[in-house]
């Protein structure tokens, strides 16, 4: 079967870019965010490859995965077809709503013939999807093995664009961590952040690292923290969580389900969350048996099998 989606959120496609498929993902002549093609920092199979529109038009395709409002009329216009009309679609949601929570429609409301996909039981239920057909497909990660070390007594961070969403990502948390314990922050366009936490620019690093990279100096790290206040759930957690680190999280959102008791600490009091990192770093072994939890949790949710799994029922109901 042959699916298109556009290079949107590298570390979910990732993942499924590991089903029995071919991928096509849309190139343009300057990479920019409707062309990106394949990723430089992920690592993906050869089952994904490069179109340009010019291709497309010509290329029959079974699914249309989409991630953006504006994707309908870029399928329309490259591929000559209108999804959920002419060729079978989906509309994947990455994100929890905006604005007048609980009362923000969805944009693909009322489309004929497109089911929507959320990766958060909050997310479906705090989405006006009218009477649009909606699903629950939790995320899938590829496994990165239990790496945690934690021989350094640091704190770690995994956020992109942290200055530009400020407050929603709890950015302005971060000086308060920085308090409590060592902090290392990697994510992309992170490089002005270390003059605002008064951190050496080392200290902050972008997210062009590779991923293996990535997994690895997170691993090295005492814990990881999870300041964001309103996301759908950040896939760095539960990347960490399969690493074995213990991690300290607020309460907010679906983390609440996806952390249970014993794998780290979840709070929205600023004072219990400082303590628990303060705690993770004068304990080693302590967050060496919650990070034991923590991986435990997130393979029993979060694999890859059981993601793969729910992606090919939808793809078979919506295809059929």
């Amino acid at each position: 079967m042959r699916i298109l989606l556009w290079h949107v959120h590298g570390s979910w496609t990732t993942s499924f870019v590991r089903g029995p498929h071919t991928y096509l993902v849309p190139v343009t002549p300057d990479r920019g965010p409707d062309g990106l093609g394949r990723a430089a920092t992920f690592d993906w199979p050869d089952s994904v490859v490069e179109l340009t529109p010019e291709q497309l038009r010509e290329t029959d395709v079974d699914l249309v995965v989409l991630q953006r409002p504006h994707e309908f009329d870029l399928a329309r216009r490259w591929l000559g077809r209108r999804p959920g009309v002419d060729v079978p679609a989906v509309y994947l949601e990455h994100n929890a709503p905006h604005g007048r929570v609980p009362d923000t429609r969805h944009p693909a409301a009322g489309r004929p013939g497109v089911t929507v996909v959320h990766v958060t039981h909050f997310n479906q239920l705090f989405w006006d999807c009218g009477a649009t057909p909606t699903t629950v497909i939790e995320h899938g990660i590829v496994d990165p093995g239990a790496r945690w070390t934690g021989h350094l007594d640091r704190a770690v961070v995994v956020v992109n664009e942290p200055l530009r969403r400020g407050r929603t990502t709890g950015t302005d948390l971060l000086r308060h961590f920085a308090g409590a314990a060592p902090l290392d922050v990697f994510g992309m366009r992170t490089e002005q952040l270390a003059a605002r936490l008064g951190l050496p620019p080392a200290r902050c690093r972008g997210r062009e690292l590779v991923q293996e990279r990535l997994h690895h100096a997170m691993a090295e790290r005492r814990v990881y923290v999870h300041p964001v206040r309103w996301t759908s759930l950040g896939l760095s957690l539960l990347e960490a969580m399969h690493l074995a680190m213990p991690v300290v999280a607020l309460a907010t959102t679906e983390v609440a389900e996806a952390v249970p008791a014993g794998a780290g600490v979840v709070s929205n009091r600023l004072d219990v969350l400082l303590e628990g990192v303060r705690g993770f770093l004068a304990d080693p072994d302590r967050a060496r048996e919650a990070g034991r939890k923590a991986r435990e949790a997130a393979l029993a949710r979060y694999g890859l099998r059981r993601f793969l799994g729910d992606w090919e029922r939808l793809i078979k109901e919506v295809t059929r």
